[in-house]
């Protein structure tokens, strides 16, 4: 992940984790969701099939602040993103589920929050999974 060419976050194996907060989330949301992250069953065993977590292979997590995962496109051509947390609300939520991943023993890079990033992915599958708290 590149802030203002300069690297502020990678990892080798494990999950870019795209995480948008709403206004209605709270922290044991972001608790909840970093447990189901860290041990949800996407990483292939020897038969090919999805058994592993990122807890069984030892992988990190690239965590990326993503409120525009919250847009509404119901109305209009231009998304509202009513539904996001403040960025005070969202920044602590997102630490929070950081911090709840490392409690989890798994390595942890982040980005600079709210700040416009690059990110440079290299999605092996792929296998893309959208989780709700």
């Amino acid at each position: 992940m590149v802030v203002e060419h300069q690297v502020v976050g990678e990892i080798g194996s494990g999950l870019c984790v795209l995480i948008g907060v709403g206004r209605r989330d709270e922290p044991a949301d972001a608790e909840r969701l970093a447990g189901r992250v860290g041990r949800l069953r996407i990483f292939e065993n020897e038969e090919g099939k999805f058994d592993r977590s990122l807890v069984d292979i030892g992988g990190g997590a690239l965590v990326v602040s993503q409120f525009t995962l919250i847009a509404d496109t119901e109305a209009g051509n231009r998304p509202s993103f009513s539904e996001a947390a403040a960025p005070d609300v969202a920044e602590q939520l997102y630490e929070s589920f950081c911090a709840a991943l490392v409690a989890l023993g798994i390595p942890v890079e982040t980005g600079a929050f709210g700040a416009r990033m690059r990110l440079d992915l290299a999605n092996n599958g792929p296998v893309t999974i959208v989780l709700d708290a």
